[in-house]
């Protein structure tokens, strides 16, 4: 009888291991059931993770509703694991643990299950814009070179630069992603603006109804901001608010706290001037509004932001849908954000129409 080749050892060796690993995932399944998550943190470098999670909101949802477990059909979602088990177990484990991309779009992509109304918001809203939209923009690309900062806003969870995103870095083009499969993949998901671990209780039903509106939350406790330098989320609390300027004058700005999400992305310039960079802080007529009076907050949506707070007439008379600012025509040279009743009636504001309109619509400068 021949002896085994080296190679055919090694081949049953490997076969054989891979049957171990095969019928021990029901074992660790179970496991991982009865033991409520723990199992998760007994690598100590999601100890934290861990930690986070058992005093967030979504503390009764397992680990594996979001992050995948053993009856998840995706053969690479199980290799991945694989490999974090050989780096755990040869101490190749990373500084600062986070998660990948493609990890972030299947985490992503599960939110529905729980949330439908406000993932169909988002999905039709222009939050949900994919890497080819932003980043294979030929207008914008011809006339501003690409660079990392564009990832700050555009694309947080990117686990690379702009150099390993689009190809070629310049402003001559044509230019295409080097990774096929982000072509329509959303470069703005739900963890841009929400952190699942962060400390919070569960949503249920109050005990008592609330007397009066200022009884209810302005914001939830999930409302953060990723910060791809610090691979960390920063939640609203502790996002402050500017003090915006319109020349030499301090604007007034809401309360709002979730504002402060808003304007880390759809900033001004260093002067802080109100219209300046992507900043759209309102002045005008519409000076103190909150982002959310006009936009809602999932879907951006803002077709009935006019008669959210309006009665179908202006002081003027006019339909207000119907004047010429950026409500109705992108082409307007009226910002509906900074329009001033000074902008159309240049030869001063006329007196009211309407006996019933507010005093402050016909005071000057507005």
């Amino acid at each position: 009888m021949s002896t085994p080749r080296p190679n055919s050892r090694r081949l049953r060796i490997l076969l054989i291991a891979l049957a171990a690993a095969i019928l021990a995932l029901p074992g660790a399944s179970l496991y991982y059931e009865y033991s409520g998550g723990r199992t998760c943190a007994r690598c100590h470098e999601i100890w934290q993770p861990y930690t986070d999670w058992h005093t967030s909101a979504h503390r009764n949802v397992p680990c594996g509703s979001c992050h995948g477990d053993i009856f998840t059909l995706d053969a690479g979602f199980h290799l991945n694991n694989i490999r974090r088990v050989v780096n755990h177990l040869s101490g190749a484990v990373p500084e600062q643990v986070r998660l990948q991309t493609h990890d972030v779009f299947r985490i992503a992509e599960r939110c529905q299950n729980c949330h439908r109304q406000e993932w169909a918001d988002w999905a039709s809203g222009t939050h949900s814009a994919t890497y080819t939209e932003i980043f294979l923009d030929p207008k914008h690309n011809h006339q501003r070179l690409l660079m990392d900062d564009c990832l700050r806003c555009h694309g947080m969870h990117y686990d690379g630069g702009i150099r390993d995103l689009v190809t070629p870095v310049n402003t001559a083009g044509p230019w295409k992603l080097r990774d096929p499969k982000l072509q329509s993949r959303p470069a703005i998901v739900c963890l841009t603006c929400h952190q699942m671990h962060r400390h919070g209780v569960p949503l249920a039903r109050p005990a008592a109804k609330p007397v009066t509106s200022t009884n209810q939350d302005v914001n939830t406790a999930s409302l953060a901001l990723f910060d791809r330098r610090e691979l960390d989320s920063v939640a609203v609390a502790n996002l402050s608010l500017p003090e915006m300027r319109e020349g030499e004058r301090v604007v007034k700005i809401s309360h709002d706290s979730r504002q402060a999400l808003c304007y880390q992305c759809h900033a001004p310039l260093n002067t802080r001037q109100v219209g300046s960079a992507d900043d759209r802080t309102p002045t005008g007529v519409h000076e103190g509004l909150s982002c959310f009076a006009c936009h809602e907050k999932h879907g951006e949506r803002t077709r009935a932001s006019c008669a959210t707070c309006h009665p179908r007439l202006s002081n003027c008379g006019l339909d207000v849908e119907t004047m010429d600012t950026t409500f109705k025509s992108n082409q307007s040279p009226h910002n509906i954000h900074f329009v001033k009743c000074l902008d159309c009636h240049t030869q001063g504001i006329p007196k009211k129409h309407r006996p019933d309109a507010p005093a402050s619509l016909t005071s000057a400068g507005r």
